[in-house]
């Protein structure tokens, strides 16, 4: 994939200064993932600026799992990690790590730590220790074994990897400033107690590091000059620089944290924890759900690496927080499927149309362009018979003003093929129009002198009942009602995931309950016999992806998204 993002920015003026100065001879970046859950669209902002500032500057991008909670993770998450980001167009050049790889050393300067009065271990619990931290307003105050002696400390921390002491009763903390005006430096945890078996070091550990303890760490293990990250770690900046600098006997490299505004878009959630609750309640059929914003949910609705790059490109990076409106995400998806979707024409909500004076064995084939931009995309047939289907949308027995589709005593072209006059229509016993019936002008063919008759109607797209392939269509809208009228707070995740905006107000009762429509309409052969994955543009009505979901019997499609103007963009 080629790079999209051209524009400079403060992040890559502050690098090409640092490299000027001689800070570092080499960028060399990485991107952190939790792996506990999938990727959504709120980390692509960080992944794409770690690998593409990498190749910008010739330098390296480790890809490092931080595998720092095992309650939460999972190998399956690490998969589909590594598949998102191959999506959308890279590769780890500077390697694969993960912060486990790296425990002994996080042992081994937590000891130091204690030894030279750095670090001890506390007894406080986690309300005690809310309780003693203060406030944004008012100093903390010291735990009472904040002072315990060093050697008692190294005691109780070796006895505490040795599995004697139950979770939740012991700490280590690092020893700062209970008084520091930033709350982030008043003796933050470095260790706890966790009797999970991770998945990689097994039951080796029962005491694992905490994120901004083992994430500096591992950033100057592997010799990171830039570490980016999102604007919320910006008060975390000091604690970064402080555990790198008293680690520097047993460190090789001092990585520079730089911050950037983080990705909000509208009516779009953004934390792993409220994706997993959707998932785990039954909300939505898994994480790669269309109406998720996981990034394996949106390749499986059709959106692309391209438009997700170009999407980030356009936002441009800065250090002021702002929301972004889902339409900017669409717009670049299209814009992305427009050149290259090729075309077929599909009926959402079939009304059956019968040309009166069609003879009944009569069966046209017509040639229809892939692509009316792309001839190079070739063409392909489809037949045209006395019966064909209609969108409902497309006919009213009474017109409604400027309606220039098809009503009684009105012509309109049908997409390809010929122009016909509407003269009825037929009703069920409800009153509902269940078939229309036209008159063709049989010389109005597309390709014949006849086709160039002027009309006030419409092109209509249709699909002939003679090969017609009956399939579903899901549409889809935001899982989230609009609420700007509802507060909302910013509220970190735990072990190191960016903040997102959660509401106080429970986000389960601000589920759109029509967020999935699924409708039943006919296409073209076309959608049948394609793979899955394969993107069309359905004339007037959006753009389409094969869903898994699929069978021979039943293709199913996820509009990926409508178009600009449905009725605007006419076939040509």
């Amino acid at each position: 994939m080629e790079e999209t993002t051209t524009r400079s920015n403060f992040i890559w003026d502050a690098i090409e200064q640092d490299l000027k100065e001689g800070r570092y001879t080499q960028v060399h970046t990485r991107f952190p993932p939790e792996p506990n859950g999938y990727m959504h669209i709120g980390h692509c902002k960080a992944l794409i600026m770690d690998f593409l500032t990498a190749e910008k500057y010739g330098g390296l991008c480790n890809l490092r799992f931080d595998d720092t909670n095992p309650a939460k993770e999972d190998t399956e998450y690490v998969e589909a990690i590594k598949r998102d980001i191959n999506w959308l167009g890279f590769t780890w050049t500077g390697g694969l790590y993960y912060a486990s790889d790296y425990y002994d050393q996080c042992y081994a300067i937590a000891e130091d730590w204690i030894k030279r009065g750095l670090a001890y271990v506390d007894e406080l619990s986690k309300d005690e220790m809310r309780a003693y931290r203060g406030t944004l307003t008012e100093p903390g105050k010291n735990s009472p074994w904040r002072d315990r002696p060093a050697e008692e400390s190294l005691d109780l921390f070796r006895r505490m990897r040795a599995g004697e002491f139950p979770e939740g009763s012991k700490t280590l903390r690092m020893k700062i400033d209970m008084a520091s005006p930033n709350i982030v430096m008043r003796d933050p945890a470095m260790y706890r107690i966790l009797y999970k078996e991770h998945w990689r070091t097994g039951n080796k550990w029962c005491i694992y590091p905490m994120y901004d303890f083992a994430h500096p760490i591992g950033d100057a293990l592997e010799g990171i000059s830039h570490s980016l990250c999102s604007l919320e770690y910006e008060i975390h900046r000091p604690l970064y620089d402080w555990v790198v600098e008293h680690s520097q006997n047993m460190l090789p490299a001092k990585p520079r944290q730089i911050e950037f505004a983080r990705l909000n878009i509208t009516q779009t959630i953004m934390s792993k924890r409220y994706l997993r609750q959707l998932v785990e309640g039954g909300y939505v059929s898994g994480w790669d759900d269309p109406r998720m914003p996981t990034l394996s949910a949106m390749r499986r609705r059709g959106y692309t690496g391209e438009a997700i790059r170009d999407f980030v490109d356009r936002i441009g990076m800065s250090k002021a927080d702002s929301t972004v409106d889902f339409a900017l995400l669409e717009s670049c998806v299209r814009d992305d499927l427009g050149g290259k979707a090729p075309r077929a024409m599909a009926v959402l909500k079939p009304l059956k149309v019968v040309l009166t004076n069609w003879p009944e064995d009569r069966v046209d084939t017509l040639t229809m362009e892939n692509h009316p931009d792309h001839s190079e995309m070739g063409s392909h047939t489809v037949h045209f018979g006395r019966e064909l289907y209609i969108e409902q949308d497309d006919f009213m027995e009474v017109p409604a003003k400027k309606f220039q589709r098809m009503y009684p005593g009105f012509e309109v072209r049908l997409k390809g093929a010929y122009i016909v006059r509407c003269d009825d229509c037929v009703k069920d016993a409800d009153g509902q129009v269940i078939e229309v019936r036209c008159t063709v002008d049989m010389d109005s063919a597309s390709g014949t002198a006849g086709a160039d008759r002027k009309i006030k109607g419409k092109v209509l797209h249709w699909v002939s009942a003679v090969d017609a392939v009956p399939f579903e269509a899901r549409l889809y809208d935001p899982l989230l009602n609009a609420a700007e009228d509802l507060e909302e707070e910013p509220e970190a995740e735990t072990e190191g995931e960016t903040a997102a905006p959660v509401n106080k107000k429970d986000f389960i009762s601000r589920l759109n309950p029509n967020s999935l429509t699924v409708l039943h309409g006919v296409a073209e052969p076309c959608v049948r016999d394609c793979e899955t994955g394969t993107t069309f543009q359905f004339l007037r009505t959006g753009y389409f992806c094969k869903d898994p979901d699929s069978t021979p019997e039943m293709p199913v499609y996820n509009r990926t998204v409508g178009l600009r103007d449905t009725y605007a963009k006419q076939a040509k």
